[in-house]
């Protein structure tokens, strides 16, 4: 396994790890589990030695550090896209998920891959996809309020 792979993996779980913290902290398990649903391919693609796994996990990573951006931004006072009340477990998992997303994505980008443009390309639409469906649907209000 090539040490990009091993820190794509790494930087995954401790994005997991951080947001299943922030579950238990506010009760609601259950949106983590369906919001990192995810990125846990790429884990597990990676575990198994496969290229796929740096396509599968690059737009999940853009997608988290971008959420924690916005998070981060909302907390400074310059935009109000994300509201509520964050406490200091939780302000401090958002910066351990957004280094660990831009720790994964770096890595990510170093990891020289065979895979063909045209199925990375793919793989990596269909994982923006799946963790923006991910992320809408732990907003819904049975899974958000459980």
């Amino acid at each position: 396994m090539p040490k990009e792979s091993k820190w794509v993996v790494f930087c995954c779980l401790t994005i997991l790890v951080a947001l299943y913290v922030v579950g238990a902290v506010n009760h609601r398990v259950l949106r983590q589990i369906v919001q990192t649903l995810p990125i846990w391919v790429p884990i597990v693609l990676a575990f198994r030695g496969s290229e796929f796994a740096k396509w599968s996990a690059m737009p999940c990573l853009i997608i988290w550090l971008a959420t924690m951006m916005i998070i981060w931004l909302f907390r400074l006072g310059w935009v109000y896209v994300v509201l509520g009340h964050r406490s200091p477990i939780e302000i401090a998992m958002t910066v351990i998920v957004g280094v660990a997303s831009a720790a994964g994505f770096f890595a990510a980008l170093r990891w020289r891959t065979a895979v063909r443009p045209f199925s990375a390309g793919a793989v990596a639409a269909l994982f923006g996809a799946l963790q923006f469906v991910a992320l809408w649907v732990s907003l819904s209000p049975p899974i958000a309020h459980s």
